[in-house]
């Protein structure tokens, strides 16, 4: 697979979970719409990776360390790095059921609207600074 042919793999299945985050807003499942809000960022971070980046993004679910690994954290604001910071907690995969529970009572429509809002701003800001050219 070429470096653009990556790329294009993180951005769809990125946008396919962000498809994914608003069906489960739809039906309330609202644990579910900040781990695929998660995902979203991760995999955009991971596409940037791809673009700037000679080697394979890190096996890793860390915002922070895809971030400052392709360069992109020290070009946040302070607002973009807090919002990193709040939606790599929603990472449920590895998570103990008690977890959940105490993540899911956080969670109510109104904020899983936000966090939606915000994933699509941040990954449109992530996607703006994509280069036209691949290493």
């Amino acid at each position: 697979m070429t470096r653009d042919e990556q790329v294009q793999y993180w951005l769809d299945i990125a946008n396919y979970d962000l498809d994914t985050a608003e069906a489960m807003h739809q039906t309330g499942r609202w644990l579910y719409v900040a781990f695929m809000c998660h995902q979203v960022i991760e995999k955009t971070l991971k596409a940037y990776w791809c673009a700037t980046q000679p080697t394979d993004p890190p096996y890793t679910h860390s915002h922070q360390r895809l971030a400052t690994g392709c360069g992109l954290y020290d070009l946040m604001n302070d607002d973009q790095r807090d919002f990193l910071d709040t939606i790599t907690n929603y990472n449920i995969e590895a998570r103990y059921p008690e977890d959940k529970e105490e993540l899911a009572r956080t969670l109510t429509p109104q904020t899983c609207r936000h966090i939606i809002d915000e994933t699509k701003q941040m990954q449109q800001w992530i996607e703006e600074h994509l280069p036209a050219t691949r290493p």
